[in-house]
C-alpha cells in the first residue's frame, strides 16, 4: 500500500511541477523580438521603501538567501525596508573562517583534504553564514563561472580558493571578478589555458581556444547579439552571432603565456616544474617567453603585432572589450535574475537591471551590489500577488537550495560544527552538489525547455532547472527528504551517534496539538504566506492523521514520538508539494 501511495505521489508531484512552473521570456541568448515574460509587477508586495510584512520578508529571503529563518524574517521587517536590509547585507562581514582556511586546517590536522571537505565548508557557510546575500550570489556566480570538482584537475584546496574568490567579488565589480576568474589557476586548469603557448612559426602549434570561447559564450556576451532589454537583435528573421571562429582564434592568442604561480618563475615552472605549494590557490602569473606577440583581432578590436611583450596589457585590453560589450549588461543581468528570482523575466525587467549594470547611478559600470539590489527591488521581484497569480513567473527551486532551506528554516545544527555533508550528486539523492556540475555548461542550460511540454514550448518559455528533473529524480527527492527530515543528513561523527546535521523541530513540536497552527508555521517559513487553501487543508489532514495518544501517566515517550512525527509530517508534506518546489 505504501509503495502504491508513493508511486501515485511521485506521479502527482512530477505532473504538478510541470503545471506549476511558469515561464515566459528568453532562451539562452534572450527572447526573440521582445516577446514572452509578461510583467509580474504591481499587485501587492509593498514598496521597497516601506516596512515589509513577514510574508514579504520571507519571500525576499527565499530569493536572496539560502532560505528564511524566524530571526532573518524579523531582521528584514525590523530594517524598515527591503532596500535597507540589502544595504546591511552588502556591508555584512564575511564568514570568519574562509573555505581555504578551513581546508588548510583539515590538511594541518589530517595531512590531506578531499572534495568532501570542500562540500562541508560550503554547507557550513550556506546554512549558518550571516552574510547570506553574498553567499547566495556567490552560488549564482559559481553557475556562470563554472569549474567542477568532477574534473580530476580541480582539487579541494584550489576549489576552496576559487569559491572564496567568487564570494569576495559577489557584490563587487564585474570587471574585477572577470580578471580574478581569468587568472585563477583552477579556471586555467579547467578550461586548459594554464600553460597556453603562443603559436609557432611553422604553424604546427596554435593557442588553446577553450577559455577564449567560453569566456565569451558563457561569462560575458553570449552567442547572439542582444538589445538592451535582453531580447535578440534580428537581421530580418535571423539572429546575429556575437562572435566568429576568427574572434575565438584572435582572443586565444591573448590568453597565452599564463601559468603557475612561482616566486622565481622559469621555463621549468611554466610547465609545472619545481611546483610552489601555493600554486593552486595563488593567481597565475605571466611568462613573456610564451606569449604571442603577433596581431590579435577579436570583436572589432585589434592589438597590433609588437616586438615588446605585454601579457598583462593584452589581457586587460581583451577583458575591457568583453566587459564593455553591449551584450554583457543584459546577458549577465538576465542570468542573475534567472538564478535568483524567475526563469523568464520580462524584457522590461531585464532592461531595468541591465541599465544599472551599465551605470549604477554614479557612473560606475559592473557594480554587482547595485545590480543585485536592482534585481531584488524591481517591481516584478517584489510584486507578490501578481507573481503568485502569474502563469509565467517563478523558477524551480534547486535541489541543494531546498536542502539548505530545510536546514535554516528548522534550525538544523551540526554536532561537530563541520557540517559533514558529502556529495549529493547521485540521481538517487539530490542530483546536485555545489561546484560539481557535469560540464562548463553548468547543471542546466539557461534556455532549457522540458521536452514534451507543449505549453511551455509554444509560449517560448524556459524552465532551466528541469534539465536535471525526471521521474527518477522526483522519486529520489521525495524519498531523500523523507529520510533527511526524520534522520538528518551527513556522516556520523567519530564517537558520535546519528547523522551530523539534524533539526530538532522544537518550535514545530510546540504547535502539534493544533495542526492548523503548525501548518501556518510551514506557510510562513516555506511558502512566504502563499500556501493555497487546498494544500493547507491537505497538510492539516495529514498532520491530524498522526494520532497523539491520550496521556496515561506512563506513555509520555509515545506522546513525544507522536508529536515529533506530526512535526515531521508537516515539514515533509510541505516540502514535496509543487507549490513549495516552484518559487514564485
Amino acid at each position: 500500500m505504501l509503495r502504491l501511495f508513493k508511486r501515485h505521489l511521485i506521479a502527482c508531484v512530477f505532473a504538478g511541477l510541470l503545471a506549476a512552473c511558469g515561464g515566459g521570456g528568453s532562451g539562452e541568448g534572450g527572447s526573440a523580438g521582445g516577446g514572452g515574460g509578461g510583467s509580474a509587477g504591481g499587485g501587492g508586495g509593498g514598496s521597497v521603501g516601506t516596512a515589509p510584512t513577514q510574508a514579504e520578508a520571507a519571500r525576499l529571503l527565499t530569493q536572496a538567501t539560502f532560505g528564511p529563518t524566524e530571526s532573518s524574517i524579523q531582521a528584514v521587517v525590523s530594517s524598515g525596508s527591503v532596500d535597507r536590509w540589502i544595504t546591511t547585507q552588502i556591508s555584512a562581514a564575511p564568514a570568519s573562517t574562509s573555505h581555504l582556511a578551513h581546508i588548510d586546517a583539515v590538511i594541518a590536522a589530517a595531512g590531506n583534504a578531499d572534495d568532501n571537505e570542500f562540500y562541508q565548508t560550503w554547507w557550513r557557510q550556506a546554512i549558518s553564514g550571516n552574510d547570506q546575500l553574498r553567499q547566495r550570489v556567490a552560488f549564482a556566480l559559481s553557475q556562470i563561472f563554472v569549474i567542477s570538482l568532477n574534473d580530476d584537475v580541480i582539487d579541494a584546496r584550489g576549489a576552496a580558493s576559487y569559491y572564496d574568490m567568487l564570494t569576495r567579488n559577489a557584490l563587487g565589480n564585474y570587471r574585477t571578478l572577470l580578471k580574478d576568474v581569468t587568472l585563477h589557476p583552477m579556471m586555467g586548469r579547467y578550461l586548459t589555458y594554464l600553460g597556453n603557448q603562443k603559436e609557432d612559426a611553422a604553424g604546427t602549434r596554435t593557442p588553446d581556444e577553450n577559455y577564449a570561447r567560453e569566456v565569451m559564450q558563457l561569462m560575458t556576451i553570449g552567442l547572439v547579439e542582444l538589445n538592451a532589454d535582453g531580447t535578440q537583435r534580428l537581421n530580418g528573421t535571423s539572429t546575429v552571432p556575437t562572435y566568429t571562429s576568427a574572434d575565438i582564434a584572435g582572443l586565444a592568442k591573448v590568453f597565452t603565456g599564463i601559468s603557475w604561480y612561482h616566486p622565481t618563475p622559469t621555463n621549468s615552472t611554466f610547465f609545472g616544474g619545481s611546483g610552489d605549494p601555493n600554486r593552486t590557490v595563488n593567481p597565475m602569473i605571466y611568462y613573456p617567453n610564451y606569449h604571442s606577440t603577433s596581431e590579435k583581432v577579436f570583436l572589432g578590436t585589434t592589438i597590433p603585432a609588437s616586438a615588446t611583450v605585454n601579457v598583462g596589457g593584452d589581457i586587460d585590453l581583451a577583458l575591457d572589450r568583453l566587459f564593455n560589450h553591449a551584450n554583457t549588461a543584459p546577458f549577465i543581468s538576465q542570468r542573475l535574475i534567472q538564478q535568483l528570482v524567475t526563469s523568464n523575466p520580462s524584457p522590461a525587467y531585464v532592461g531595468r537591471v541591465a541599465a544599472v549594470f551599465a551605470n549604477n547611478g554614479s557612473g560606475v559600470r559592473g557594480d554587482l551590489g547595485a545590480v543585485v539590489r536592482a534585481i531584488l527591488t524591481d517591481t516584478e521581484a517584489r510584486g507578490m500577488s501578481a507573481a503568485v497569480a502569474s502563469a509565467s513567473f517563478g523558477k524551480l527551486r534547486e535541489p541543494i537550495v531546498r536542502l539548505a532551506n530545510w536546514a535554516r528554516a528548522f534550525g538544523a545544527t551540526s554536532q561537530t560544527g563541520n557540517y559533514l555533508i558529502t556529495s549529493t550528486s547521485s540521481n538517487t539523492s539530490f542530483n546536485q552538489t555545489p561546484l560539481s556540475s557535469p560540464s562548463v555548461f553548468n547543471f542546466w542550460r539557461p534556455g532549457f525547455t522540458p521536452p514534451g511540454t507543449t505549453q511551455l514550448g509554444q509560449r517560448t518559455l524556459v524552465a532551466p532547472e528541469f534539465q536535471i528533473v525526471d521521474e527518477v529524480t522526483v522519486a529520489s527527492y521525495i524519498n531523500t527528504m523523507q529520510d533527511v527530515i526524520a534522520n538528518g543528513i551527513g556522516q556520523t561523527p567519530s564517537g558520535g551517534s546519528g547523522r551530523d546535521v539534524r533539526a530538532p523541530y522544537t518550535s514545530e513540536i510546540a504547535l502539534t496539538d493544533t495542526p492548523s497552527s503548525l501548518v501556518d508555521r510551514m506557510n510562513n517559513l516555506l511558502f512566504y504566506g502563499q500556501m493555497s487553501p487546498t494544500l493547507r487543508d491537505r497538510v492539516i489532514a495529514g498532520v491530524t492523521a498522526v494520532n497523539i495518544p491520550a496521556a496515561t501517566g506512563s506513555n509520555q515517550a509515545n506522546i513525544d514520538t507522536a508529536r515529533l512525527n506530526r512535526a515531521r509530517t508537516a515539514v515533509f508534506l510541505s516540502m514535496i508539494s509543487p507549490e513549495y518546489l516552484v518559487q514564485r
